[in-house]
C-alpha cells in the first residue's frame, strides 16, 4: 500500500492568518485607527449594545461599523439608521467567522475616510470567531444573562482571547438563575486579565463605563 501523506492544513492556515493580522494591525497603527472586534453568540445583543455605545462616542470620534453575517444586511442598516455613522455589511459566504484577509477586504471597501474607531461585529458564534485573528487591536465578547453562566467553561477560547467581557441583559437577572459573581470567577479562570462590565443594552444601564473603556482604548492607541 502506498504511503499516505498527511498535510497539516489547519496549522498553516492559522500561521498565514497571523501574519496577515500582524500586518493589518501595523497598518491600523500607522493610520491611528482603532479596530475593535466584537464577538458573541447570536441574540446576545451585539447590535443594540453597539448602538448605545456609538451614540455616546460619535461626537468624540469618527466611527465606522462593519457588520459580518452569513447573509442579510439587517444589522448594517440598523446601525446606520440608529446612529448615523458609516456602516457596511460583510457577507462571509457561509463561513462562520472572519479572518484578517476578510477584515482587510472590508476595510478597503469603506468610503476612504479616516476613522478613529472601526467596530467589527463578527459572526454570531462562540467557536470559530475566537480561533481567527482578525487583525483587530483588541477583542470584546458579550455574554447575555439568558445564555447562562457556564459559557466561559464550555467555550474557553472565546474568553481567553478577549480583553473585555460585557455581561448583557442584566435587567433580566431576576428571571434567570444567573450569578454574576460566579460567572466573573469562571471568566477569571480562563483569563485573569479580562475586564468585566455588566450592562443592560435595553435600558442603557451601565453603558457609560463601557463607552469610557472604548474611549480610553482609542485615545491610548492614537497617542502611542
Amino acid at each position: 500500500m502506498d504511503e499516505v501523506r498527511v498535510i497539516e492544513i489547519k496549522k498553516s492556515v492559522f500561521a498565514a492568518n497571523e501574519l496577515h493580522a500582524d500586518d493589518l494591525r501595523a497598518e491600523l497603527k500607522k493610520n491611528k485607527t482603532y479596530l475593535l472586534n466584537v464577538m458573541s453568540s447570536p441574540g446576545s445583543g451585539k447590535t443594540t449594545t453597539l448602538t448605545r455605545v456609538i451614540n455616546l462616542l460619535k461626537d468624540k470620534f469618527s466611527i465606522a461599523v462593519m457588520e459580518a453575517d452569513i447573509d442579510s444586511d439587517v444589522d448594517a442598516k440598523t446601525i446606520a439608521r440608529l446612529t448615523g455613522v458609516d456602516a457596511i455589511q460583510l457577507h462571509t459566504g457561509g463561513m462562520c467567522h472572519l479572518d484578517a484577509e476578510m477584515t482587510k477586504q472590508g476595510l478597503d471597501n469603506l468610503n476612504g475616510k479616516h476613522y478613529d474607531l472601526i467596530i467589527l461585529e463578527n459572526v454570531g458564534n462562540l467557536v470559530c470567531p475566537a480561533e481567527f485573528d482578525t487583525g483587530a487591536v483588541k477583542s470584546m465578547t458579550i455574554l447575555s444573562v439568558p445564555e447562562g453562566e457556564d459559557k466561559p467553561l464550555k467555550y474557553p477560547l472565546m474568553y481567553q482571547v478577549c480583553s473585555l467581557v460585557v455581561i448583557n441583559k442584566i435587567d433580566a437577572i431576576g428571571i434567570f438563575d444567573f450569578d454574576i459573581e460566579k460567572v466573573k470567577g469562571y471568566i477569571a479562570r480562563r483569563n485573569p486579565d479580562a475586564k468585566v462590565i455588566p450592562i443592560s443594552a435595553k435600558t442603557g444601564e451601565n453603558i457609560e463605563p463601557l463607552a469610557a473603556w472604548i474611549e480610553n482604548e482609542v485615545n491610548a492607541w492614537k497617542e502611542d
